[in-house]
């Protein structure tokens, strides 16, 4: 049987798809493959180990021929049409768990980045302006007693409240599902969109990216933070309507905004890398090398499993 990887991944995973006795063929480039060439590669294979920048729509499902198990290396799975998959009987899974920890890192240091003006504190010296201690100089805010609003309060969305929980903040969020570990050891209360984006000095976002959260933090739920807030996102990019979050940041109607996942990425939207009260990062969320040995180790027994018969560890399905 044959495995098709489309990007060279830390941790090797194909040493332990070939160890477990199949061949396996990678694309051995940094960048995404070629579309025409990704259908030529995967038309024969058992396998595909994929990233985010894969898109399996109905166009790639139909173009497999012997396929059985599509493993995304990643949580999210939104570039994957799951539902046309589990009706051809291909199995897709995810990456959950193995990346909360570094992703809520990630979250927190967007937080505290925005919060205390690293940014513009890191530009100040490489510009060679930092000519002394100044009172009035860059002045943030703390984050003690501050509200940290939470929308999506899955693994990720916990661990990064409980992270911000031991800087003082309180907790409140939104999310489909009453949490009993965010009420229990958070303290944490459970509310509506509307009264999270008023109340938050700070927003998380934390949410998959689906129908019902494409864009669901439109226009009419960004005019609803104080202007003093810090807008964080270390989700997907299409959960925000972008272009009008930017437009805030122009007008200082919120304090700033902390971005690690973008819109059109990896296309950036130009008037952000003009702002000062921005904090951008190239979609680092999972980024140490622990967790992406993890996840592409994960990946793999997902497919090995499968190809041997076996059920799969962590199996999308809709």
């Amino acid at each position: 049987m044959k495995v098709f990887i489309t990007r060279k991944l830390p941790g090797e995973p194909e040493k332990f798809i070939k160890q477990n006795g199949f061949d396996v063929e990678i694309y051995n480039n940094d960048e995404p493959i070629p579309r025409e060439l990704f259908l030529k590669k995967t038309k024969n294979v058992d396998a595909v180990l994929s990233l985010m920048s894969e898109k399996i729509d109905k166009e790639a499902i139909d173009n497999f021929s012997n396929c059985k198990i599509v493993a995304n290396c990643a949580v999210g799975y939104n570039n994957i049409d799951v539902s046309y998959a589990n009706d051809k009987k291909l199995i897709v899974t995810n990456t959950p768990n193995v990346l909360t920890d570094a992703t809520a890192d990630i979250a927190c240091g967007l937080i505290l980045a925005c919060a205390r003006r690293f940014h513009e504190g890191e530009k100040l010296i490489r510009n060679k302006k930092f000519f002394g201690w100044k009172p009035n100089m860059l002045l943030g805010f703390d984050l003690k007693n501050k509200t940290l609003g939470i929308i999506g309060a899955g693994r990720i969305g916990f661990a990064t409240a409980k992270r911000m929980k031991a800087f003082g903040m309180k907790i409140i969020y939104y999310d489909r599902n009453k949490r009993e570990n965010f009420d229990k050891e958070l303290n944490a209360k459970k509310v509506s969109l509307n009264k999270l984006m008023k109340n938050s000095d700070v927003v998380s976002i934390h949410l998959p990216l689906a129908e019902q959260t494409k864009y669901l933090i439109n226009k009419t739920k960004l005019d609803l933070l104080k202007p003093t807030a810090i807008f964080v996102n270390t989700a997907r990019g299409e959960i925000v309507e972008e272009k009008y979050l930017i437009e805030l940041l122009q007008k200082k109607k919120i304090f700033s905004a902390g971005f690690d996942v973008y819109e059109n990425e990896p296309k950036i939207n130009p008037k952000l890398l003009k702002l000062e009260n921005v904090f951008l990062l190239p979609h680092l969320g999972s980024a140490t090398e622990e967790t992406r040995k993890a996840m592409s180790l994960l990946a793999a027994k997902n497919i090995v499993n499968v190809l041997s018969g076996k059920k799969p560890l962590t199996q999308v399905l809709k």
